[in-house]
């Protein structure tokens, strides 16, 4: 079967054992987003995992249905028609799942959002390398400050497209994901988020203009009362080279702590 959408299915038997192998799921409930046509599926189950499948192409989704009736039929595979960012996903402790590169971002986020123990998640190298770029680097933006606020993240498998079909045209990273409490305390983690999205929208701007940017999202009292309150130094710095301690001081001063 042809892969839809931007999905690149792993062919490489060897990566698939070690992705299955990174986290010990005998006896849990892994998500597993895109399974595809169940290669990796296979080898979660093989290793005693419960799985939860989410698959966006309905093609696929018949076929899997097919492949793996008896598991099925056993309560250890439950695979659910959706698009993977909206869908309702029930409660799962693991995540392990080779990403679409399209919705890497948005599927990355709203993981962090649901909570997790731990992922191995597959990702275009470059997008993974933006995941665990340190401030004041050129690659950091929001995905980097984010993901690094809520979460560690440790590089395991670097991939050439040899390893897929159809080959992508860039290399692939597995990497694994361990939720952690943020470093700084965080007031209302949703004006966190908004404040790192305005200031990384206008990332070539200091954080008083980002700031001032950001109307749309933030009173003008809070944007003013920020600006008031902040460290002049931090106010005339650009979103890249401020520290996630930083970043937690603009939100916490947005809403008024």
């Amino acid at each position: 079967m042809s892969a839809p959408r931007d999905q690149h299915f792993l062919v490489d038997k060897r990566a698939v054992e070690k992705i299955a192998g990174f986290v010990d799921v005998s006896g849990r409930r892994v998500l597993e987003i895109g399974p595809g046509e169940g290669v990796l599926t296979r080898a979660l189950l093989d290793r005693g995992a419960t799985v939860i499948a989410v698959e966006i192409d309905p093609a696929l989704v018949e076929e899997l249905e097919t492949v793996f009736a008896d598991e099925i039929g056993e309560g250890r595979l439950e695979i659910i028609h959706g698009d993977a960012k909206k869908v309702d996903i029930p409660p799962f402790d693991i995540v392990v799942a080779n990403l679409p590169y399209s919705v890497s971002s948005k599927i990355t986020f709203r993981l962090l959002e649901i909570g997790f123990e731990a992922a191995v998640l597959m990702y275009q190298k470059e997008f993974a390398q933006r995941m665990i770029a340190p401030p004041g680097t050129p690659n950091v933006g929001r995905l980097s400050v984010m993901v690094q606020t809520y979460a560690s993240v440790k590089p395991l498998l670097d991939l050439g497209p040899g390893s897929f079909r159809p080959p992508p045209q860039v290399r692939s990273w597995v990497v694994r994901i361990t939720p952690h409490e943020p470093p700084h305390p965080i007031t209302d983690r949703r004006v966190y988020a908004d404040a790192v999205r305005v200031l990384f929208s206008h990332r070539r701007k200091t954080v008083r203009k980002g700031l001032r940017s950001g109307k749309d999202t933030f009173s003008p009292e809070a944007i003013e009362r920020a600006i008031a309150e902040l460290p002049d130094d931090l106010l005339q710095r650009r979103p890249e080279d401020l520290t996630l301690e930083e970043f937690a001081l603009i939100a916490n001063t947005l809403a008024g702590r």
